[in-house]
């Protein structure tokens, strides 16, 4: 993940890696709850309730939990959150068709609510880790990337695991997963030893950012990337007479994403810089989605789009983390990277309910053309609202990546006493008089 102060290269990686393996069961929840309580009760109307009841809640949870890890450490949220996480699969593996829907729906909410959150921890870290802001931009970069690789291989290993040994059986590999890689990442040094940083005035409002509440707004038209997803699913079922295997052609985003990410960290430092770098990746984005409007029912000319329109992704998400890192204070910087999720989260719950309809009025086109839309609204705000002119030094956490750094810019350091001021202009006159 690039140069480190006081870690081997091989430490950082192991991090980075068991980050990724904890994050892992987040690409399962969604499927493995839709699918456990389908088969469980018979009915995709309950399912498609706690399916909803887990994305609101995980978008209601993510912040505060980061709030929580702000003020409290990693080492004691990602335990607790995780212990209580793994409960709620538990309450969802064990419990029966004859059940209450209520158990259900309680689960899927204690699952959302929390789900450690594992990814701002790792972002957080990122700047104690690694010494160059073009390097840290360049692990952002990869780790937007690397992500990718969890929303598509989690749905694989539900499947598989609920076909091969049955639908609460993916609950416990979850739950499993969750709970041996989320202890590996807080095992790690880096992650025990953060601590938050003492704020002695008030600590200031994460969202007081305006920057902050542009990405968080620009993230969401990001999230509505899921419309084309659905549209795609919808097209294909109406085009039978040119059926493909869908799952190939919708893993091509995530391909796209993790091509896309490798290639900006290894050549164009990590993503943009400035508001309008950012609204350039996000025209691209909006326009390679927009394309696939046209490609109508030629598999291998929406192939090569979805490669195109998936290869923004984890550039703008890398843009974002790293402009999170420059505008948002140490001491609220967990919380913001868990906005920025949320926000994703909800763009993709509002694209894809948004295209379902606009695919059943207007056709495959035209949730193309809405994921579009979006990605250009948000390139226009990101273009003309998000102004990087004043910049927080991006590791601010004094002595730990490096040189010594100034102390946070949201920490006051108390005046002296009048009598130590006194005395030291005593001692300085008496130095001076005896030279």
């Amino acid at each position: 993940m690039g140069p480190v102060a006081g870690e081997s290269k091989a430490v950082n990686r192991r991090i980075f890696v068991l980050s990724v393996a904890a994050r892992l069961p987040h690409g399962m929840f969604s499927i493995a709850v839709l699918v456990h309580v389908a088969h469980v009760t018979g009915s995709f109307a309950i399912a498609g309730v706690c399916t909803a009841v887990l994305a609101v809640s995980q978008a209601a949870g993510g912040p505060l939990a980061g709030r929580l890890v702000d003020h409290h450490g990693q080492t004691l949220v990602l335990g607790i959150s995780t212990g209580v996480c793994s409960l709620g699969l538990g309450v969802l593996a064990v419990t029966d068709g004859g059940s209450s829907t209520g158990w259900f729906l309680f689960g899927s909410a204690l699952v959302g609510l929390c789900a450690p959150p594992v990814g701002p921890c790792l972002r957080t870290l990122v700047p104690d880790l690694i010494r160059t802001p073009s390097a840290r931009r360049r692990a952002y970069a990869v780790d937007a990337a690397v992500t990718e690789i969890t929303w598509v291989a989690g749905p694989v290993v539900t499947f598989a695991v609920a076909g091969w040994v049955g639908t609460g059986s993916a609950l416990v590999v979850a739950a499993a997963i969750l709970t041996f890689a989320v202890a590996g990442f807080a095992s790690c040094e880096a992650s025990r030893r953060w601590r938050p940083l003492p704020v002695v005035t008030a600590r200031p409002r994460t969202l007081s950012s305006v920057n902050l509440r542009v990405l968080i707004v620009a993230l969401v038209g990001v999230g509505s990337s899921s419309a084309p997803r659905k549209s795609l699913s919808r097209h294909s079922a109406r085009h039978s007479a040119h059926v493909v295997p869908r799952a190939p052609l919708l893993g091509l985003w995530g391909l796209g994403s993790l091509c896309g990410g490798v290639v900006v960290a290894r050549f164009a430092a990590g993503g943009a810089q400035t508001g309008r770098g950012l609204a350039a990746l996000l025209v691209v984005l909006g326009a390679g989605h927009a394309a696939l409007a046209a490609a109508g029912s030629h598999w291998l000319a929406l192939g090569v789009l979805i490669t195109a329109a998936g290869s923004m992704i984890a550039p703008i998400l890398g843009t974002a983390y790293g402009m999170v890192d420059q505008i948002t204070p140490a001491s609220s910087r967990t919380e913001a990277f868990a906005w920025l999720a949320t926000a994703t989260a909800v763009g993709t719950a509002i694209g894809a309910a948004l295209a379902g309809v606009l695919v059943d009025i207007r056709g495959a086109g035209a949730g193309f053309l809405l994921a579009g839309t979006a990605a250009m609204l948000a390139a226009a705000l990101a273009g003309t609202r998000l102004a990087l002119d004043t910049q927080i030094a991006p590791s601010s956490r004094p002595g730990v990546a490096g040189d010594p750094a100034p102390a946070a810019p949201d920490t006051v350091v108390p005046a002296a006493p009048a009598g130590a001021r006194a005395t030291r202009r005593r001692d300085a006159w008496h130095s001076s008089s005896t030279r």
